[in-house]
């Protein structure tokens, strides 16, 4: 909760983080603790599994998009996620593997990991100048 939050201030609208991780990581809650960052009441955020994207209006509106249920990456074309991907918000995708070759070009990769059931690791790499600014105010 707290690096999201910490990570949603540095954040501006069209910004795109893809987050990385098995079941049970925290992707979610680290999507919280942006939503937090952005003054969106956090209890409202769920993971939109079921209906792939939720949006939530705060400081910056967040498109929280979840992916795992998708099999083909053609689905995703279909729901026009790229008209949110590159909108006045900032976009969060949960199970971004599934994008393969619709992946941005540039973007937070966020890499998150079980060290034990109540430890994660999570490691971010940037993916274009933007992204390396964001790492490196971050630390």
């Amino acid at each position: 909760m707290q690096l999201g939050s910490r990570l949603a201030k540095l954040l501006k609208a069209g910004d795109i983080v893809c987050l990385y991780g098995d079941l049970g990581t925290g992707k979610t809650t680290l999507v919280k603790g942006m939503a937090k960052g952005l003054k969106i009441n956090e209890a409202h955020v769920h993971s939109p599994t079921f209906v792939l994207m939720n949006l939530y209006e705060g400081r910056i509106p967040l498109f929280h998009f979840d992916f795992y249920r998708l099999d083909d990456i053609e689905q995703i074309g279909m729901i026009g996620y790229d008209e949110f991907l590159y909108d006045n918000g900032i976009a969060v995708v949960e199970w971004a593997e599934k994008l393969k070759s619709l992946t941005p070009k540039e973007y937070l990769h966020i890499q998150l990991k079980h060290r034990n059931e109540d430890q994660r690791v999570i490691k971010m790499s940037a993916r274009g100048k933007r992204y390396k600014e964001i790492i490196e105010k971050i630390k």
